[in-house]
């Protein structure tokens, strides 16, 4: 199928080609980077109680600096902001995989290098998807979308292969040096995107307190984004504590951990084939299909529970994936419809954090839940959370109102 057209459209602008090929190059890189760093801690420490604070400090950190990041994003041009945190990344994760090769590494030094890097991810986040309306017209933003999940999922099977081939051979330092190149080539791809500023001028620029109650007020006046948001409060703790945690332990007990790890790839898999069904959707409602495809996440969970086949669980996981992208895209799209684009990234920040912010704790009261309740309760309970989630979003008035077309204008 020829660019010119159709769904592959937004290729045809080069700032989205730049765009694309900038989040690509750096998933790849960090799918590679999670398997490495899981091993060198190992190798270093072989405990798993410092592999987690190893990991919680980069999800502090990214907590921390989320909303600055929003902030900043629509304050300064969003390329340079990824230029910058690029970069920031670059200089980590070399470091870090210099003192791994050379055998020179601490504990201290992972924490540390983990915490930056989780901070200079807080400012990409925000800009880059705030960049993506900038860079098509208004009419391609659903495809555009698509796009780049489409290439960020297939970039993420290529990376977690490639990793763990490059890993098995040659040790996760070298995981960890191809994580802090792809930083440096996406650094490169994003200071090519040219598009125009969003920001506001420097005379009238509001201090950094201000700027936050202006993202807050955007965020709250529209009863939609925040009805979405309070609901994967509990959608992504229940999957990262229920799902993530517990499957696990069910695998090691009962189908085996390579029969997870395929359950896993099947997930993957839907993602992209998700993403393929995206590109083509054209419905008014984008939104309301999207939250209403969140019913599927309750089928793993309950698969897990119930009838822990492998047959099933890939199933279920595919499906899974399939309907995350319908809902990821229509949520993407929705909000750079909807939002004015000189504060858009201040609502991705505070849509980020909420969606977020219960997954840590989650994460850590699962084991005791299931303990005092039984797995097998707690992943029906994690299942109900994620209908009773959905029901919630699809009878909200204003999800149900929101229309796949712009209500405000582009900045041109």
């Amino acid at each position: 199928m020829p660019v010119t057209g159709g769904s592959f459209a937004p290729l045809t602008h080069a700032a989205f080609r730049w765009l694309l090929s900038a989040r690509v190059t750096t998933m790849t890189g960090n799918a590679m980077a999670q398997i490495a760093l899981v091993f060198a801690v190992r190798d270093v420490t072989g405990s798993v109680t410092t592999l987690g604070v190893v990991v919680a400090a980069r999800s502090i950190a990214n907590l921390v600096f989320l909303l600055w990041g929003g902030v900043v994003a629509d304050r300064l041009p969003r390329q340079f902001v990824l230029v910058g945190s690029s970069a920031v990344s670059t200089v980590s994760q070399g470091l870090l995989a210099v003192l791994v090769l050379t055998g020179t590494v601490s504990v201290p030094a992972f924490v540390v290098l983990a915490a930056v890097n989780g901070m200079s991810s807080a400012f990409s986040f925000p800009a880059s998807s705030a960049l993506v309306p900038q860079t098509v017209p208004a009419e391609q933003r659903q495809r555009a979308n698509a796009l780049l999940r489409l290439g960020t999922n297939s970039s993420m099977i290529a990376g977690a292969s490639l990793g763990g081939l490059l890993i098995a051979f040659a040790g996760p330092g070298w995981g960890l040096a191809v994580d802090a190149l792809s930083f440096a080539l996406s650094g490169l791809c994003f200071s090519f995107v040219r598009v125009p500023a969003a920001g506001v001028a420097a005379e009238r620029r509001p201090g950094v307190l201000s700027e936050l109650r202006t993202g807050w007020t955007e965020f709250v006046s529209r009863p939609w984004v925040w009805v979405v948001v309070v609901a994967f409060f509990f959608v992504n703790a229940a999957h990262a504590g229920g799902t993530m945690v517990l499957g696990p332990v069910i695998a090691d007990t009962v189908i085996g951990r390579e029969a997870w790890g395929f359950v896993l790839a099947a997930q993957t898999a839907g993602m992209v084939a998700g993403a393929f069904v995206a590109l083509r959707i054209r419905v008014r409602r984008l939104l309301l299909l999207g939250v209403a495809c969140v019913a599927a996440f309750a089928g793993l969970p309950l698969a897990l529970a119930v009838y822990p086949e492998p047959w099933l669980l890939m199933t279920t996981a595919f499906v899974a994936g399939l309907c995350l992208e319908q809902y990821g895209v229509a949520w993407e799209t929705s909000l750079q419809h909807h939002v004015p684009e000189d504060r858009l990234a201040r609502v991705y920040s505070y849509d980020m954090l909420g969606s977020i912010a219960a997954v840590p704790l989650a994460q850590l009261v699962v084991g005791p839940v299931s303990q005092a309740a039984g797995i097998t309760a707690t992943l029906l309970g994690c299942a109900a959370i994620h209908v009773v989630a959905t029901a919630a979003m699809v009878a909200s008035r204003s999800v149900r109102a929101v229309e796949n077309v712009p209500s405000v204008q582009p900045v041109r």
